[in-house]
């Protein structure tokens, strides 16, 4: 008999996750995700998470608590006599709640753990210029991100590939690692693997505040920084005190002597951006403040900028 799963999640992320479990017919008997909130054009619209109307779609009780330690929530949660527990994207869990199930439970992180431990994983791989990433299954413990590991799959990282495009391909392979990790635990054997805490490396959350652009900095490193910050929350600068968000760049190598920040440009087809003394960011997809993301040549012809002009 296949075990009674709740599975726990809130964004986009988890979505394959949960439906990949469905169509191979897994009991998804509940579905734990983040409290309705209010949002869209003047706050006005009841925004419910993605995994909220994934569950509703396919007629699974769906549990939302504000406080996961509350005597009333640990009493729904009990009486949905869960064998397994499943988290793809959550809020931490007391552990009152990760110790309930008999088979445990397990989340999905988004790096080869133990590196990248966070809440960031995929933008920090990105932002330190890892040419490889990947997802793991672990064991929930005490400590975030800690606990011994089921199953890893790994993913390769392009050169100009952004934090966005790079969920999107792990989204999908965290699903089909979600479904071996129950199919594992299904068949009773499994040897969990402990982390080497001393190859542990940190992906703390990420805020607007630390999105500035250094461009004394290599251009290389600069580079990795907008695109592990795109789509959100992007790498800023200013232009003629306006921020200016960078949303899509690549590398041009090339010695020169120009003030950092400096932008190179034609006014028609291309935009670059001096970086370090050893190369120019060539900027593909921008936002000026107050208008919509756009490609450089669209841009350009909405702006006129003087020979010489300085961002930041």
């Amino acid at each position: 008999m296949k075990p009674r799963i709740v599975f726990m999640g809130t964004p986009d992320f988890a979505v394959p996750s949960l439906e990949i479990l469905l169509e191979h017919d897994y009991p998804v008997v509940g579905v734990i995700t983040a409290t309705d909130k209010m949002g869209g054009r003047g706050g006005k619209q009841l925004l419910e998470s993605a995994v909220k109307k994934c569950a509703v779609k396919h007629g699974i009780p769906v549990l939302q608590p504000k406080n996961l330690k509350a005597p009333e929530f640990l009493e729904e949660l009990r009486a949905l006599r869960a064998d397994l527990q499943i988290i793809v994207a959550f809020r931490m869990l007391p552990v009152a709640v990760w110790d309930m199930p008999p088979l445990g439970t397990f989340n999905l992180h988004g790096s080869l753990l133990p590196k990248y431990r966070g809440a960031a994983p995929i933008n920090w791989a990105v932002i330190k210029g890892e040419k490889e990433t990947g997802c793991t299954t672990f064991f929930l413990q005490h400590e975030i991100d800690t606990g011994d590991m089921l199953l890893q799959r790994s993913l390769p990282i392009g050169e100009n590939d952004t934090a966005g495009d790079v969920h999107d391909r792990m989204m999908l392979l965290g699903a089909g690692l979600v479904l071996d990790t129950v199919r594992l635990i299904e068949s009773g054997e499994y040897a969990p693997q402990p982390q080497d805490d001393t190859a542990a490396t940190p992906a703390p959350k990420l805020n607007r505040d630390m999105a500035q652009i250094d461009f004394c900095q290599p251009v290389e490193t600069v580079h990795n920084f907008v695109r592990g910050l795109s789509p959100w929350p992007a790498a800023w600068t200013t232009m003629q005190g306006d921020q200016l968000k960078l949303i899509r760049t690549r590398v041009e190598q090339k010695v020169h002597d120009h003030l950092p920040g400096t932008i190179v440009t034609d006014n028609k087809t291309y935009l670059n951006v001096a970086c370090g003394t050893d190369g120019f960011l060539v900027v593909e997809h921008l936002q000026l403040a107050g208008r919509r993301r756009m490609d450089t040549e669209t841009f350009l012809r909405g702006v006129e900028l003087g020979e010489g002009t300085v961002l930041g």
